[in-house]
């Protein structure tokens, strides 16, 4: 059994559009019926669930009387428009059954990587779990734009695990975890458990399907942010969702590493728009590899960006590899002054080590 899985309390299940379209692509009732009675069981054995879910422009394409998922982003955002509406309602219908109450939440990327309104999100989610509402998650596609996408929703279910301080994420798919190499392929062997990514052999060429924008490659990066900050990730079919999350041994478990760090760090880390770089020396590279927490201008060779005092900014060594990440003291144009003439650089408590 894995315990890691049935001791979660809090938990964050993300499900692709795949999983909920029929053979046509269009949104399927029956499976979102399926899946509100898991995830209303679950809840009322006292967990703290959140459903990251896919699928609005996949619900639009029927009433639009769309063939397929439309390539330009002007005609996805129209139709995610009007399939949130579509989606959101299908939700709530299948929980009302179950006497289970659904709130949606519509994220972009900017959402998270602005410190501000990444703490409104956690505090409009935190205040729906005490009041017992199940948070439904979706990416603002309406809105968003390249620079601001998450790309797929399996980025934004890892940074959800994050934000919510989940013990636990289960990614949903129409695949039944991660393998050695295709599927389809001869010899190919389904991975039960991933302790290290750098020792991982794995295919991920897999792509998305015609109605979703992710693939196994977005899948396994999910599991590694997601794990990178103490919460355990399984990949599962979605017919596999209560028999994950009883301990049984299906789908892909990637195992939590090392301990849990404060959300400042996790978002530092993984959600927040870097603004510039500074290069260190070397002397300041060996400190910042020993862990120390700051950063002293005197350390620093040279300075690219246009920044602010509280903007987060890479820490590259001399040969340009990335070390660390921090939020800076001052501007980019304060920081050139400073160069040499010692003092912070980057604010004590908020340096993170990226490996």
């Amino acid at each position: 059994m894995r315990t890691e899985i049935t001791g979660a309390k809090r938990l964050v299940v993300k499900i692709g559009s795949s999983s909920l379209t029929d053979r046509e692509g269009h949104l399927d009732p029956a499976r979102i019926e399926t899946l509100a009675a898991e995830l209303a069981s679950l809840q009322a054995r006292d967990k703290r669930l959140v459903l990251v879910t896919s699928g609005a422009i996949a619900a639009a394409l029927g009433p639009l009387g769309l063939p397929a998922r439309p390539r330009d982003l002007e005609t996805q955002q129209a139709a995610a428009a009007v399939g949130q509406g579509i989606l959101i309602r299908r939700y709530a219908e299948a929980f009302a059954a179950h006497h289970q109450m659904v709130a949606q939440v519509l994220l972009t990327a900017g959402d998270l990587q602005d410190g501000r309104s990444y703490r409104n999100a956690l505090n409009t989610i935190s205040r729906l779990f005490r009041l017992g509402v199940i948070p439904v998650i979706n990416e603002n596609d309406t809105v968003a734009t390249g620079e601001i996408r998450f790309g797929d929703n399996d980025r934004l279910a890892a940074l959800t695990a994050h934000l919510v301080r989940a013990d636990a994420l289960v990614i949903l798919s129409d695949v039944d975890g991660l393998y050695t190499a295709h599927p389809a392929e001869p010899g190919a062997r389904l991975i039960p458990r991933v302790r290290d990514f750098t020792e991982l052999v794995a295919d991920t060429s897999r792509v998305g399907s015609r109605v979703g924008t992710g693939g196994m490659r977005t899948k396994v990066e999910a599991a590694r942010i997601a794990t990178s900050g103490g919460v355990s990730v399984v990949l599962a079919h979605a017919d596999q969702l209560l028999a994950a999350l009883e301990g049984e041994e299906v789908g892909t478990l990637f195992e939590a590493a090392g301990r849990r760090r404060p959300r400042r760090l996790l978002w530092l880390a993984h959600a927040a728009e870097v603004s510039g770089e500074l290069r260190i020396d070397a002397g300041a590279a060996r400190a910042v590899g020993k862990g120390h927490a700051s950063l002293l201008a005197v350390g620093i060779d040279d300075v690219t960006g246009d920044f602010e005092a509280g903007d987060p900014v890479d820490i590259t060594g001399p040969g340009g590899t990335l070390l660390a990440r921090g939020l800076v003291d001052c501007s980019a144009t304060e920081l050139r002054r400073r160069m040499g003439l010692g003092g912070l650089a980057v604010h004590r408590d908020l340096m993170i080590g990226i490996h």
